[in-house]
């Protein structure tokens, strides 16, 4: 059996991201209540490991794994807890977006280059966090404008922008870093799953790799 193509290989790599995304951010953020609010925003490196599992496994199941991890860190969180769909819901665009640049344009899982695969992890991760980065403290703006009124809105707006913006800087850094880092590794044992090819195109390969 192709291990690096198996669906079970695969899920288990989905939980794993879901796993490390909440304990990054609910463990290692630092969070930063708004003064005159209840709210509170935070720099964490959550967003990295988003972009790692899309860079890893394609756009719907890193997204997933980073949604669902940084979700339920947001349910857990009395502080939080409101922010969940939003959470989910932008968690998984950076996963879809990033996985969408780097496999289906990229072709990343397939580069032979080092080089070429760092320049398409790096414009995959700029393009999924800075999606993020325009879109996160929109829909906070757009939802504590209907939920909590427009005073509540515009104090909580620049805070939102400038961790947003501090997260996506650090968290396209790291998740770059760490993916171009476990590559090699990952390739060499066999363990690289490939993203954009058809079961088919998949077991010819494999076979014609065995013969």
């Amino acid at each position: 059996m192709n291990t690096k193509n198996s669906t079970t290989y695969k899920l288990a790599l989905t939980g794993l991201i879901a796993a490390l995304s909440y304990v990054i951010f609910t463990y290692l953020q630092i969070k930063l209540m708004i003064p005159g609010t209840e709210s509170a925003t935070s720099i964490h490196l959550g967003n990295a490991v988003c972009v790692l599992g899309a860079l890893l496994l394609g756009g719907p199941l890193g997204g997933i794994g980073g949604a669902v991890g940084m979700t339920i860190g947001d349910l857990l969180d009395p502080v939080y807890i409101t922010s969940a769909p939003k959470t989910f819901i932008l968690k998984l665009c950076i996963g879809l977006i990033t996985g969408l640049v780097a496999h289906r344009i990229g072709k990343l899982s397939v580069c032979k280059d080092a080089r070429a695969a760092f320049k398409w992890s790096l414009i995959a991760a700029i393009c999924g966090l800075g999606f993020n980065m325009v879109f996160d403290p929109l829909f906070s703006y757009c939802y504590k404008l209907i939920i909590l009124g427009k005073p509540m809105a515009e104090l909580t707006l620049l805070p939102n922008i400038a961790t947003t913006t501090i997260n996506a800087v650090t968290s396209t850094i790291v998740s770059v870093a760490a993916y171009n880092a476990i590559r090699p590794a990952l390739k060499k044992a066999g363990l690289l799953p490939v993203i954009g090819k058809s079961t088919k195109t998949q077991t010819s390969d494999h076979q014609r790799n065995a013969a």
